[in-house]
């Protein structure tokens, strides 16, 4: 006989029977797995591609001794776990609030709950009667409905002869549905056992990222006609981060990081071009990132950092798909973010807060020298940057970002060396001394998925730098005017699942007026240079990634005396 016709026939003899069983199907899975929960994972935030507050899930690693994986092990236990969270048995049918006398089920119901007390429901209250259900879940509801029965037959109440026959077959039907899932609670339990004895720590996850890049400067040629030199560079960037949760909710990132990989702006003249997972070249291990980010209410978090913070530690970058931090996305800095989101970095607080869904507010504040406490510096006398920005989100497809950002002797090292004013007069060509500075950034962000494989993206902004002192007479006090724009292309899945495709067109900041007077050089940009950046990041596998790509500076440094240059790049990624 079919086991559609058969439990029709069942509903037909028995409709009690057949509401007990579909009635109770999933909040009967609490009875099985009840003695598989436990706190095999451990829930801390964290900041993937992009989404920087929403906390990640530490799930341990178990051996795996079904053809399962681990993670979809756990997944099951979370799944049943949330479905422990049912109501107390129910005493009365008008308990359940979606559950009417004109419903076709309702006698049925109500008989279950008065004659054998095997009816539960949700938190909030209802039955959902018409949710579907699996095997499985169904094998679990008779199985409950049976335990209870069992219960009442022990008692003095008894149970009715038709009724018993009806759920004697169903046992025999769903026989091999009950053994199979008693052997995958038995199995939950003896994985959650073994990650028990085996995890890290209950309350830290490690994890690591290794950049293996190999760049170099392909063509180009400086003001005075010679080849720029091509040496090609081969290196690393190395990290290994510490997050630990004490609430679940909050998270301590300690990030260990090792940096052997040069900059190519000595070849290049300027810092456009350069790429964002280049830095020192000795590989000494220093503590890169430590910041502690909490909840403040439901709606709001706050970091702090106590080194090496980031505008992205606590506002979006609004660039999902080519911002990775150096580790995938874009290449370059400029690729990476918005120009103007550099003018922060050190220690320092930031503040995120949602009004519901569609819109965010972010503010920070960040010293780069804030642990030093010498003469014109610290947390407030020394170099800073303070942000305010607010994000839109129309639609779950649509974000815009309107960023200000105000800053005291900081530089973005993206640009002309004009636009850096302050570190490029400490050229002992130009002056040998920095120019106190201060300024005012202005941004707009937008990235805009128009479909699951294609995304649009890119920003604009404003800088109005003003020099603080003359100097002695060397330079005149003045402000520089400063612009940068750019506009990109994505391509998630490209090939494969987890790969994307990339292409961006912008111009890095260019000083497009300027008062500032320095003694024999022009303190304005006076030809317009643009970076055109395309990459392929392939994903190979879930934790090795290969990125080869392209960068193509015309008229660098914004200076058409200065032939294009083409930087090219290979960069690998390995996480764990």
């Amino acid at each position: 006989m079919k086991q559609s016709s058969l439990l029709w026939n069942y509903g037909v003899v028995s409709p009690t029977i057949l509401a007990a069983i579909l009635g109770v199907g999933v909040s009967a899975i609490a009875t099985e797995v009840d003695s598989a929960q436990t706190t095999a994972s451990i829930a801390v935030p964290a900041n993937p591609d992009n989404e920087t507050f929403a906390p990640p899930t530490l799930i341990a690693q178990l051996p795996n001794q079904s053809g399962d994986s681990s993670d979809e092990i756990l997944e099951q236990i979370n799944h049943y776990s949330n479905e422990t969270n049912a109501l107390d048995q129910v005493t009365n049918v008008s308990q359940l609030r979606d559950v009417s006398p004109g419903d076709w089920a309702y006698e049925a119901l109500r008989s279950l709950v008065e004659r054998y007390g095997c009816i539960a429901g949700y938190p909030d209250g209802t039955y959902r009667g018409n949710r579907a259900m699996t095997r499985y879940e169904f094998a679990a509801g008779l199985n409950a409905c049976l335990q209870q029965i069992e219960r009442l037959i022990a008692g003095t109440d008894g149970v009715d002869e038709g009724d018993l026959e009806t759920l004697q077959r169903l046992i025999q039907e769903f026989e091999a549905e009950l053994a199979t899932l008693g052997a995958r609670v038995d199995n939950l339990e003896g994985r959650v056992a073994f990650l028990e004895d085996n995890q890290f720590s209950t309350t830290t996850k490690l994890s690591g990222e290794v950049i293996f890049g190999l760049a170099g400067v392909a063509a180009g040629e400086d003001a005075n006609g010679n080849d720029i030199d091509n040496v090609t560079i081969f290196g690393h960037r190395t990290r290994l981060e510490l997050n630990t949760s004490f609430t679940g909710e909050d998270v301590l990132r300690t990030r260990l990081q090792a940096e052997g990989l040069g900059s190519l702006t000595e070849q290049t003249i300027t810092p456009e071009g350069d790429l964002f997972f280049a830095g020192a070249t000795d590989s000494d291990v220093v503590i890169d990132a430590l910041l502690y980010d909490f909840p403040l209410g439901e709606n709001t978090r706050v970091v702090i950092d106590a080194n090496a913070g980031a505008s992205d530690d606590f506002a979006s970058t609004v660039n999902p798909f080519l911002d990775g931090d150096g580790a995938s996305g874009a290449l370059s800095r400029f690729g990476t973010r918005h120009s103007i989101y550099y003018y922060l970095d050190g220690a320092g607080i930031g503040i995120n807060h949602a009004f519901g869904d569609k819109l965010e507010l972010s503010v920070g504040y960040l010293a780069s020298e804030a642990a030093d406490p010498g003469e014109d510096n610290g947390i407030f006398n020394g170099p800073y940057g303070a942000l305010a920005q607010i994000l839109f989100k129309p639609t779950d497809k649509l974000d815009i970002g309107l960023t200000y950002i105000h800053a005291y002797n900081r530089d973005t090292d993206t640009g002309s060396r004009r636009s850096n004013f302050r570190s490029f007069t400490e050229d002992e060509d130009v002056l040998g001394n920095a120019v106190p500075t201060s300024s005012n950034s202005y941004g707009v962000e937008v990235s805009w998925r128009l479909s699951d494989r294609f995304a649009l993206g890119g920003w604009a902004g404003y800088t109005k730098t003003t020099t603080l002192s003359t100097l002695g007479g060397q330079i005149d006090r003045g402000d520089l005017d400063i612009w940068n724009w750019a506009v990109s292309l994505a391509f998630p899945d490209l090939g494969k699942e987890g790969s994307v495709a990339g292409i961006l067109v912008g111009m890095e900041p260019k000083v497009t007026d300027s008062s500032v007077n320095l003694p024999g050089f022009s303190t304005e940009d006076d030809d317009t240079s643009l970076h055109i950046e395309a990459f392929y990041q392939y994903q190979l596998t879930d934790n090795i990634a290969i990125t080869p790509g392209i960068i193509w500076l015309t008229a660098p440094d914004h200076d058409s005396d200065n032939k294009d240059i083409v930087i090219g790049a290979i960069r690998t990624t390995f996480s764990f």
